[in-house]
């Protein structure tokens, strides 16, 4: 094999490919490869060496989606290694390194890095980790701000706007996020039986919602303000005991600031209605950790992001205080709102989380997903008005009072 067309790999091929493009084991070493990717749109492999037990991780991109044979963009791969490599040198150590990128194969060589967990699965165990509030939000404040007009270069930030399109992956967005959960156009939404009315009453007939989501889709599309990783949820982000790894931006586009951040946002409520919801005798150690989480989330973003925007943003105009503000300001309406969108659509759109489908009691699934929802469409429609973690949090509790 020489691989100079694309082709997909598997356990066997994805082996020879290794030892014939790359000279990270030595020739004579014992490799195994296993597939370890679960998506639709991607094929991985950890590749190990059975004597040394060194190990990489090799990320394909396909031209087709796996489960409704769709072209898509294999661009997608080339975006991911170069943000990677980017983000690894905005915020040192919180990404896996990059060894190659294969244009050819559309093959990214990367760091193995099964001593972390995944997040979305840790939180499903009820672990905790004292400091990933701090990491994730110097991983925000590190990667995003240095992307924005008020540091880049004029002439270089619209290049790397070009550079980074992404319609494809864009287009996903677009309609799972901030379309379909509220106009069910495509008819993809998948939604249990006992929410199907509820879901027509929250969402479908209520056009004030549909004209704040619509607004939120108007900013995702056109406010290119920096360089997103895009998919930031818990199932991207990595853990240990002492750091965390992002992964997976091929979602990458130049977006609003505030959609990253809304994003961790969002999801971290999965974990917190599930628990809620499920837990007969509650893990209160674990609630409390939570709950912190997401408050510190807003406050660390807020205490870094004013640190870092007087240390890098230099032209006149919007070094100005009051500029800072609105600017912030802006951004944190945004992730309010894009909180809510997402965790919408991960409750009756068809790209689902753990949280809620694990959920077998029916009676406790149809109570979550209620909750959910209602803490969504709230987070949507008050988004001028949440202003800390607390926030979010009331607005949270009081739904699920009136509902539990």
């Amino acid at each position: 094999m020489n691989f100079t067309k694309h082709f997909l790999l598997d356990p066997v091929s994805v082996i020879e490919y290794v030892k014939v493009k790359t000279k990270i084991f030595s020739p004579a070493a014992n490799l195994s490869a296993t597939e370890i990717g679960d998506g639709n749109i991607n094929y991985i492999f950890r590749i190990t060496d059975e004597d040394t037990k060194q190990s990489i991780i090799i990320k394909q991109a396909d031209k087709l989606l796996r489960q409704s044979g769709r072209p898509l963009d294999v661009d997608r791969n080339r975006i991911e290694a170069e943000v990677l490599i980017m983000e690894g040198k905005f915020a040192e150590g919180l990404v896996p390194e990059v060894y190659f990128y294969d244009p050819v194969m559309c093959v990214i060589g990367m760091e193995d890095i099964s001593s972390y967990q995944n997040l979305r699965k840790a939180l499903m165990e009820r672990k905790t980790f004292l400091h990933f509030s701090d990491h994730i939000t110097t991983f925000i404040v590190n990667t995003l701000l240095p992307t924005t007009d008020l540091v880049m270069d004029a002439s270089a930030k619209k290049v790397a706007v070009k550079k980074y399109v992404n319609p494809d992956l864009c287009k996903i967005t677009e309609d799972l996020v901030l379309t379909e959960p509220y106009i069910n156009y495509k008819q993809r939404n998948i939604i249990i039986e006992e929410n199907q009315n509820f879901v027509q009453k929250e969402l479908y007939q209520d056009e004030a919602l549909i004209l704040e989501v619509g607004k939120l889709k108007q900013n995702f599309m056109n406010n290119a303000q920096c360089l997103l990783h895009g998919d930031l949820h818990t199932g991207s982000i990595f853990v240990s005991a002492d750091s965390i790894k992002v992964i997976d931006p091929e979602f990458a586009f130049y977006g609003p600031l505030g959609y990253d951040l809304g994003n961790v946002i969002g999801n971290l409520f999965f974990a917190l209605g599930n628990v809620y919801v499920t837990e007969s005798i509650l893990p209160e150690a674990y609630i409390a950790w939570l709950r912190e989480t997401i408050e510190k989330l807003i406050s660390l973003f807020i205490s870094k992001f004013n640190k870092k925007y007087k240390e890098i943003v230099t032209d006149v105009m919007f070094k100005k205080p009051f500029f800072m503000k609105y600017y912030l300001d802006t951004i944190l309406t945004d992730a309010i709102g894009f909180a809510g969108c997402e965790i919408i659509r991960r409750v009756v759109g068809d790209a689902k989380v753990d949280e809620v489908t694990l959920v077998k009691d029916k009676n406790k699934r149809i109570t979550l997903e209620r909750i959910l929802i209602l803490s969504g469409k709230e987070f949507i429609m008050k988004q001028k008005q949440i202003k800390t973690g607390i926030d979010y949090l009331n607005i949270f509790d009081n739904i699920m009072l009136n509902i539990l």
